[in-house]
């Protein structure tokens, strides 16, 4: 969710505990802030720490959430996925303050194929059991480095192996994304996933009804939580500089944790999968009112 009170632009923008059932943001539409989306998005994970096993293989993975979010990231791409599509309304190379790009500028990307660029077990050391924003910061700047990637086209997923608990995970938020340096100095986003099952119902776990829709409920939170920090990533890569509203709040945030009415989160296909995810906002929602939608084909058939 959006950065907390009194952080910088600089901070890491938070997907927040779970505490009530919420409703969408009344704090306007986003708006514009001047820099860079993500245009030809592409998602690089490391599992940081031989808690996750030794050698180049996950062994100790005891929620089964390395498959889960292999998969659903796997399923997010071409005409297949209604989903993340909302977010190609935004764009970048427009005049700051814009809230409709209506075609102009260049807009945030649908990759055509898996976006999912590769996976890495970085099992060199043993990842600490409380690690600090720097520390985790630092891995996402060495696992650039070992697939040979930067800039705000890539998004390097951190993941922290079961039992690792960064201050605030569980009882402040499930996930959060910000930005660093790569060794070649350019921009690089990232993103803090912990552990989410260690965080049970706090992080989404049967936050959806499933039915017979084939979704584990324990494992909701992987995909509610992991869709929300890629799809804020891809319109704001570089917090706060893309798209926020007035308080700061991005695209996941407005719509987090909303159990009933427009925009509840759903169990949604993508390519034939089904995922548990949030919904996310769409500024060109009802002639421009704006909403949280889970899913976009078009400005005039969304939902």
């Amino acid at each position: 969710m959006a950065a907390p009170a009194g952080a910088s632009e600089l901070a890491p923008h938070h997907m927040n505990a779970h505490k009530a059932a919420a409703a969408a943001s009344s704090a306007g539409n986003l708006v514009y802030g001047g820099g860079n989306v993500v245009t030809s998005p592409t998602v690089y994970y490391v599992y940081w720490g031989n808690q996750w096993g030794t050698g180049s293989t996950v062994t100790n993975d005891p929620s089964g959430e390395v498959a889960l979010q292999q998969s659903f990231f796997s399923h997010a791409y071409g005409s297949g996925d209604t989903f993340f599509t909302s977010q190609t309304q935004y764009c970048q190379g427009v005049a700051t303050g814009t809230t409709q790009c209506n075609g102009a500028g260049t807009p945030v990307g649908h990759p055509a194929s898996n976006p999912l660029g590769g996976t890495w077990l970085d099992s060199s050391a043993k990842a600490p059991s409380r690690p600090s924003d720097a520390q985790i910061a630092a891995e996402a700047v060495k696992a650039a480095s070992h697939f040979g990637i930067s800039g705000d086209n890539v998004q390097v997923i951190v993941d922290l192996p079961h039992g690792v608990v960064p201050s605030g995970f569980k009882t402040q938020y499930c996930a959060w994304h910000d930005h660093t340096t790569a060794s070649n100095g350019a921009d690089l986003p990232y993103t803090n996933m912990p552990y989410i099952t260690d965080a049970g119902s706090g992080c989404g776990a049967n936050f959806v009804a499933t039915g017979s829709s084939g979704v584990n409920g324990t494992d909701e939170g992987i995909t509610i939580v992991g869709g929300h920090e890629y799809a804020e990533t891809l319109t704001d890569p570089a917090p706060s500089s893309g798209w926020v509203d007035s308080t700061g709040a991005e695209t996941g945030d407005k719509c987090a944790w909303i159990s009933s009415g427009q925009g509840a989160s759903s169990i949604i296909s993508l390519n034939g999968a089904n995922f548990a995810v949030q919904s996310l906002w769409s500024n060109n929602y009802g002639g421009g009112a704006g909403n949280c939608v889970v899913s976009y084909t078009s400005a005039s058939n969304q939902h």
